[in-house]
């Protein structure tokens, strides 16, 4: 480290007060303004070769003061409060594309099973009909739907490599979608 001036050292120390007054005036609180004195101090005997003997003092550790409490500000104007992290919880989302990639190969899964199995499904699971209703359009028995139903949907788990409904993902619409069909 660079050795001060004596002179320098006292000139320094004799603008504290002027420094701080500046810095209440700016932040507006008494305890801000002594950090940003701090900092203020350490910055300029940090880059205390930058300083020209002959020019104003006051102006060059003024300027130190002004430059950081305005990058601090900045700084802080992006920032929100938040302790818990509860609003930091509320920004996380996950990615659109895997949902895009999620569903395309949702939908090759479904094409390849058969036909039978994939009509009592998108019957039942898509369109919301009954499984007696499904019966009615596929002309067949009602267990006949349930059996493709259940088939269709343990061959679907087996492509898509869905063995319980944590591996649908974390995100809210999902859980609460899986919530409501948990319900009796």
């Amino acid at each position: 480290m660079k050795t001060v001036d004596p002179t320098l050292r006292d000139d320094i120390i004799a603008a504290i007060p002027n420094l701080r007054a500046f810095a209440i005036s700016l932040s507006g609180s008494v305890d801000r303004a002594d950090d940003l004195v701090q900092e203020t101090l350490l910055r300029a005997f940090a880059n205390i070769g930058s300083f020209r003997p002959g020019t104003n003092l006051s102006a060059w550790l003024f300027t130190i003061l002004r430059n950081l409490f305005r990058s601090e500000y900045r700084k802080r104007r992006r920032e929100v409060p938040d302790s818990d992290g509860a609003f930091a919880a509320t920004l996380t989302t996950h990615p659109d594309q895997n949902t895009h990639l999620d569903f395309e190969d949702f939908r090759a899964a479904l094409d390849r099973l058969p036909a039978d199995q994939r009509e009592a499904l998108v019957l039942v699971g898509a369109s919301g009909f009954s499984y007696e209703e499904a019966a009615d359009i596929c002309q067949c028995a009602v267990g006949t739907i349930k059996s493709r139903v259940n088939r269709a949907r343990r061959r679907l788990g087996e492509m898509l490599s869905i063995d319980t409904a944590e591996d649908f993902g974390p995100d809210r619409p999902t859980r609460a979608i899986l919530t409501a069909t948990d319900r009796p």
